[in-house]
């Protein structure tokens, strides 16, 4: 499974201004639910569960806030890279600045998992990380995920 079938290109948001974890939270769960037409409310609970059995803060700056949603019929990815690096709790607490958000339908197990692991697989490159990090525009952003993609495919 590849990160650039799963990703809504639309929701690559550059420049995210959060102050704390929940706020961020709160603001991509707000956006995940426009984008989705699903109820925001279900979403930030969803996202607030996953994180109280602990953080999704996966290390090296980055965070994979994830959950389950009933309204969902497919996987839905969304990326954001922030404009200041916040505290997320993470396993190596180092604060995040690129966070991928991920929802999918409560009968997705494998499908979650594997979408997962896609993300797991482009974050876990500090090459790829590198030049996340220096991407000025959603555009540039896509094209780094997108070379990502092509290495892991290769």
């Amino acid at each position: 499974m590849l990160l650039s079938n799963l990703l809504d290109f639309d929701s690559i948001r550059i420049g995210v201004s959060a102050r704390t974890k929940r706020g961020l939270l709160n603001q991509l769960g707000l956006d995940a639910a426009q984008r989705l037409g699903v109820d925001p409310e279900a979403v930030q609970k969803c996202l607030a569960e996953r994180e109280r059995l602990g953080s999704t803060g996966f290390g090296n700056g980055v965070a994979i806030p994830h959950g389950k949603l009933a309204a969902l019929k497919t996987v839905f990815v969304m990326v954001a890279k922030l404009a200041e690096p916040i505290d997320f709790k993470a396993i190596d607490d180092v604060p995040v600045d690129i966070v991928f958000l991920l929802l999918s339908p409560t009968d997705a197990g494998a499908e979650h998992l594997k979408a997962l692991a896609a993300v797991s697989r482009v974050v876990r490159n500090a090459a790829t990380l590198e030049k996340l990090r220096g991407a000025r525009s959603r555009d540039a952003f896509a094209a780094v995920l997108m070379e990502a993609d092509e290495r892991d495919a290769a």
